[in-house]
């Protein structure tokens, strides 16, 4: 069943390193329904963040869901450590490693529920054998491993897609988008299917005084009833 409000995400790569248990505490408060964790390689992406341990650090600082978006290659000999972290969704790319399916499989043996990252370049068809496996969809509106970068319209039309793809089979998959996300954006992904949104400067600007209020930007006034 789809959410009856948008699920917001803030990405802590936008928050301050120097206190990220304090900033994941803070967005919990202000309302958001998720924290999303970009895991970065210096190798799939060109920049480095986190790790496993850091997950596990902050997984006692808030009991909402840890949303590990994971652009590392392999990520296979990696998906147990993010679950044992904590890590609730983990998502990872179809060009990440050789078997998208035996790697989310994995995931969900491993307790935790499975996503599939799509590059602006990655075909719909991707996944379009092995829906059933999967628990989460998520469509990158930039190229991944930059925070910061302008939303592209042309990925509009592919959360279309893939939320007919879900509604036509009657699955029970989250649809969720990713990059330049505001509040003028959010819109535009809400009206093209998104259930979630992950958001970084748009929730972080500001400070922590603005935090529920940019979340409640985010979301607006519409529903996914």
């Amino acid at each position: 069943m789809r959410p009856t409000r948008p699920l917001i995400a803030p990405s802590i790569l936008a928050a301050d390193f120097a206190r990220l248990g304090d900033e994941v505490r803070a967005i919990a408060a202000a309302g958001a329904d998720w924290v999303h964790i970009d895991v970065m390689d210096g190798v799939f992406v060109p920049t480095i963040t986190i790790g496993p341990q850091v997950v596990k650090a902050l997984r006692p600082h808030t009991g909402i869901p840890f949303d590990v978006h994971l652009m590392i290659a392999p990520c296979d000999p990696h998906l147990e450590a993010f679950a044992a972290a904590g890590a609730n969704y983990i998502s990872v790319h179809p060009e990440s490693g050789p078997h998208l399916d035996r790697s989310c499989r994995r995931i969900r043996e491993l307790g935790a529920k499975a996503g599939v990252v799509f590059n602006p370049s990655t075909p719909v068809e991707t996944v379009e054998w092995m829906l059933d496996d999967v628990d989460l969809l998520l469509v990158m509106s930039v190229n991944p491993g930059f925070g910061g970068q302008s939303f592209m319209v042309s990925q509009l039309k592919k959360v279309e897609r893939l939320r007919s793809m879900i509604d036509q089979r009657g699955l029970d998959i989250l649809l969720e988008v990713d990059g330049g996300v505001t509040a003028e954006t959010a819109r535009l992904c809400l009206a093209a299917g998104a259930d979630a949104l992950v958001a970084g400067t748009a929730v972080f600007k500001g400070g922590q005084p603005a935090y529920a209020g940019n979340i409640a930007a985010l979301r607006g006034s519409e529903s996914l009833g």
